[in-house]
Order: C-alpha cells, then sequence, then structure tokens
C-alpha cells in the first residue's frame, strides 16, 4: 500500500507540474493594487504558462510580458505588477468581451500592421494612459524616507577617493 500511495503521488505531482507549465498557476493581485484600480479584480490572474511562450515565438521572441486570452491574463513575472501592464491587459480582456471574433481580427491586424501598429495594442495602450492619468499609482510598502532618526557618521576616505 506504500508503494502504490508513493506511485500515486508521484503521478499527481507531475501532472500538477505539466499543468503548471502548460497554463501557469493562479495568484491574486495584491488588496492595495485592486484597491487603487478595481477594475482588475474582474480578471484571472496566472502566472507562467505555454501561451506566454507561444505569443513570444509568434513576435520572435522567447516570451512576452502577458498575453490575455478571454478573461485569463497570463503574466510572466507575476513579482513585477506593473499597473501600466495589468491595465492594458485588462483592456485586452474588454476586447474579447466585446467582439467573439476578436482572436481573428487581432491576429489579422497583426499581419497587416504589424504588433506595434496593431489597433487593438494601441487601443489597450491608450486605455492604460487614461487609467493612470486619472488615477496615478501609488507607492506600496512602507513610507519613504527614514523610519527613525538617523545619524551621520564621518567616514574616513579611502586612499584612492583622497586628494593628491
Amino acid at each position: 500500500m506504500g508503494r502504490a500511495g508513493t506511485f500515486v503521488e508521484l503521478v499527481n505531482g507531475t501532472f500538477q507540474t505539466i499543468g503548471i507549465a502548460l497554463f501557469g498557476r493562479r495568484f491574486a493581485l495584491p488588496d492595495a493594487l485592486v484597491a487603487r484600480y478595481p477594475e482588475l479584480a474582474a480578471v484571472r490572474w496566472r502566472a507562467g504558462g505555454l501561451p506566454l511562450r507561444i505569443g513570444g515565438w509568434c513576435l520572435g521572441r522567447r516570451t512576452v510580458a502577458g498575453i490575455t486570452l478571454g478573461r485569463t491574463v497570463f503574466l510572466a513575472n507575476a513579482d513585477a505588477l506593473a499597473p501600466a501592464l495589468l491595465l492594458h491587459e485588462l483592456a485586452h480582456v474588454e476586447q474579447f468581451a466585446r467582439d467573439r471574433a476578436f482572436p481573428l481580427r487581432y491576429a489579422w491586424e497583426s499581419l497587416r500592421r504589424g504588433y506595434p501598429r496593431n489597433r487593438y495594442e494601441l487601443e489597450a495602450d491608450a486605455f492604460a494612459a487614461r487609467v493612470l492619468a486619472e488615477r496615478p499609482p501609488t507607492r506600496v510598502g512602507p513610507p519613504a524616507g527614514p523610519s527613525r532618526p538617523t545619524r551621520v557618521v564621518d567616514v574616513p576616505r579611502a586612499a584612492s577617493e583622497r586628494p593628491i
């Protein structure tokens, strides 16, 4: 029974690893970020996954920073959550919802005009810029500046820094 349990655990772990490689892992945005941009709560967020690689390959790169499929956004780096990127991808979620043929139209637009001039990319950039102009990002984390009084300490110069 012990060996069978170990085998099942191994198989489950293997499938879980393959699943994360293909579909990424789910994660939640920090509360402060959702409080600042509540519209981001409507999106399913995933870190990693094959869609990022495929998007990169289509652009001649190893990967992309983010890609949207329906209501799900895949991010390459869930540790660096830039509001501009998140809002840009949110615009793609809205484009998917607005037009069932969006994936085909997006691909056609990219083929015709190229990725940088794709009207859906330009629309997503403009949406993110508009929201950020209305609600600029706020600093998350400890307040800027020292948290306690600092002392001035005289540090002797290194020999290479001394005047000749």
